[in-house]
């Protein structure tokens, strides 16, 4: 079997795989096709491009690669895997410990991101008790990645895995309950007249979503059998459940893991939602695909691995339920949370929208507070610049008290324009008045006066 990159992760139910074979939906290339790139499917781990990138160059190693190859669930989970961390290439070790440093460098970040938002004095931090927070590396060694960050990387991401869904589950539970508080809170704003045509609208919107075809039990007969003709384009009498699993094994590893399983029910999903139809909710679509996963799971992944096997799959086909199941009920007929739920929901909704409140008037407090520091601030620039002024005038005083000019900024004398103009005006004074200009000389005495004896 040729074993593509992302085993591990398939393994661990962490992803699709990193490599894909397209599906010829015509039946008749039976031609080698190219492999080409599949997009990666987020984990939703905090940790999911640290994992991914471990896995990549550990798969680059032959000695690892071999022994994954053999590889089961149990000898993930119970660290044997790990055992052999010691065996690969120096090479391998020197680019796993630079993305081991890597990692808690960019653990370091998020830790001083958080003090710092929460205005914590992060001078004292000790890096290494904090890190141990995060269960998916060793803290104690942040230099070298060893066989106790593999076991570690591995349990972590096995733990928090079985988790997710009930994750998901609960995250769109929260969902609809908002969805539906809003609902009412926009009711209650219109009178009564609008309140109830708008009722009526929303009820019609709700029944026109019901009124879609019948969905076929996931991992039924009929539903594979309408996925064998629809999608993959070959006759319904003819149809094979080994070639089938064949068909859909996209990267050939041997084994339908969860997104290989989701994608077969496309065309279940497609009777009940589109996404340019007002009433129906792409949300809603997301979650009743997970549903229809887990119930195939659950009948058919029969060793808990969330993987289905060749072997599991044509199991399944062997019991009554595949070919007489039970009809799938739909998200439209079954209650996602009950009237107890979302008052509790709105209770809390309303907690949070007085801290936020609260969190609110305290910061136009401190705004305003801002304000008047602003405001008293700019009055003391004021004096101050007033202070200065007097200063200047005071200095300029003896000055003129001695006769001299006041001096200019680089020391030189300056003539004020009133005391030119008194000096322009006498000297005009004579012609502006025609008077005669006063001889202070003493007058000569008359000449050809008769001298007396």
């Amino acid at each position: 079997m040729n074993l593509k990159p992302g085993r591990l992760l398939l393994l661990l139910s962490v992803c699709a795989g990193v490599w894909s074979v397209p599906i010829d939906r015509n039946g008749g290339n039976q031609e080698a096709k190219e492999e080409v790139p599949e997009e990666s499917v987020d984990t939703g781990l905090y940790y999911d491009r640290y994992l991914r990138e471990v896995i990549e160059v550990l798969e680059t190693d032959p000695h690892f690669r071999e022994k994954l190859q053999t590889a089961n669930t149990e000898d993930i989970k119970n660290g044997r895997l790990s055992k052999e961390l010691d065996l690969v290439s120096h090479n391998v070790r020197t680019r796993l410990d630079e993305l081991k440093r890597q990692e808690v460098s960019r653990l370091r970040m998020l830790l001083k991101a958080k003090l710092d938002s929460t205005n914590t004095q992060s001078l004292q931090m000790d890096h290494a008790s904090l890190l141990k927070q995060f269960e998916h590396l060793d803290p104690h060694n942040q230099n070298t990645f060893e066989a106790k960050d593999l076991e570690l990387l591995i349990s972590t991401a096995t733990k928090d895995l079985e988790n997710y869904d009930a994750e998901r589950h609960e995250e769109f539970k929260r969902y609809e309950m908002l969805k539906e508080h809003e609902r009412r809170e926009y009711l209650k704003g219109l009178d009564q007249e609008k309140r109830e045509k708008e009722e009526k609208r929303m009820q019609e919107l709700k029944e026109k979503h019901r009124q879609h075809p019948k969905v076929n039990a996931p991992g039924s007969v009929a539903q594979l059998r309408e996925v064998w003709e629809e999608t993959d384009g070959l006759d319904p009498q003819e149809f094979n459940p080994k070639t089938f699993f064949k068909l859909h094994d996209t990267n050939e590893d041997g084994v339908l893991d969860e997104q290989e399983l989701e994608a077969l029910f496309t065309k279940e999903l497609e009777k009940v939602y589109n996404p340019k139809n007002e009433e129906d909710d792409m949300m809603e679509m997301e979650e009743e695909r997970l549903r229809m996963r887990e119930h195939v799971m659950k009948n058919v992944d029969t060793n808990k691995d969330r993987l289905v096997s060749l072997e599991e799959f044509l199991k399944s086909t062997e019991k009554r339920e595949f070919n007489n199941p039970k009809e799938w009920e739909t998200l439209d007929t079954v209650p996602v949370y009950s009237e107890e739920e979302l008052q509790r929901f709105e209770a809390e909704l309303r907690d949070k929208e007085e801290e936020l409140k609260r969190k609110a008037e305290t910061l136009r407090q401190e705004q305003e507070l801002l304000k008047e520091r602003g405001k008293a601030l700019e009055a003391q620039r004021r004096e101050y610049q007033q202070a200065v002024l007097e200063m200047s005038q005071r200095q300029k005083e003896p000055q003129a008290a001695d006769g001299q000019p006041p001096a200019g900024p680089n020391g030189e004398l300056q003539f004020q324009p009133e005391a030119q103009k008194l000096e322009d005006k006498e000297a005009k004074a004579p012609a502006d008045h025609g008077a005669p200009v006063q001889n202070n000389l003493p007058a000569e005495p008359p000449q050809n006066l008769p001298i007396h004896t």
